[in-house]
């Protein structure tokens, strides 16, 4: 279990997450579900390491972390294969070892095709896989996945929902961010509904949705409540 204990941050003087605390459970999908500007890409960048909270801590035996950020994280010039190469070496990966690592996410994402075409020809689906690629080369027990299907197509987004159920691992904690609700009804075990750095709701999915149609009709119910109070 990673445990994420009171965690707070601010930018300034303005709260971006409040209090939060979460348990994420291994060999499932946690959805980490509410509208941009929630708090979900600051929460995935205390995960990784790349901003300290103000308070609270995180506590879990996840050492190796793979991210895979909203933004495209790989350079445009490179070919899917350089791109591949280059951040497993940046990983310390080399040898035996890369070309295993390298051959397997390659089959993982299916980006055999396209290996020698320059990530900037790439289309926006493919682009995205060699994201995911890139974040699963070293074999990472916890994956932040921060918004991974946004401006794709349908079929891509499928493509990519089916690939990340298919990590689920008893040595492995998957953090999947989203604003798409059906998508994290769809793909994920657990689920936290934050809004304003606030966490309102979080446990398995069918607690949160308690009898709701969708988690869309839920997340209005909370959001509508704390407005009110």
């Amino acid at each position: 279990m990673l445990k994420i204990e009171s965690l707070s941050f601010s930018y300034g003087k303005t709260k971006v997450l409040d209090d939060v605390t979460l348990s994420i459970p291994d060999r499932a999908v946690f959805g980490l579900l509410g509208p941009n500007g929630a708090g979900k890409t600051t929460l995935i960048s205390i995960l990784s390491g790349l901003r300290r909270p103000a308070a609270g801590r995180v506590e879990g035996d996840s050492r190796n972390i793979g991210l895979v950020p909203q933004e495209l994280a790989f350079y445009p010039m490179l070919t899917a294969r350089e791109n591949l190469r280059f951040f497993g070496g940046v990983q310390n990966l080399g040898g035996a070892r890369l070309r295993e690592r390298l051959e397997a996410v390659v089959a993982f994402a299916r980006l055999d095709g396209v290996l020698d075409r320059r990530a900037a020809e790439l289309s926006g689906g493919l682009k995205r896989r060699l994201n995911l690629a890139i974040g699963l080369l070293t074999e990472p027990d916890l994956v932040l996945l921060d918004e991974p299907t946004v401006g794709v197509d349908p079929q891509s987004r499928a493509f990519l929902l089916e690939s990340i159920g298919a990590m689920r691992s008893p040595a492995r904690h998957i953090l999947y961010t989203s604003h798409y609700m059906e998508e994290v009804q769809a793909i994920c075990d657990h689920v936290a509904i934050i809004d304003a750095g606030r966490v309102l709701a979080a446990g398995p999915l069918a607690a949160v949705l308690g009898g709701a149609a969708s988690l869309e009709e839920v997340f209005l119910g909370l959001t509508n409540r704390r407005l009110r109070d």
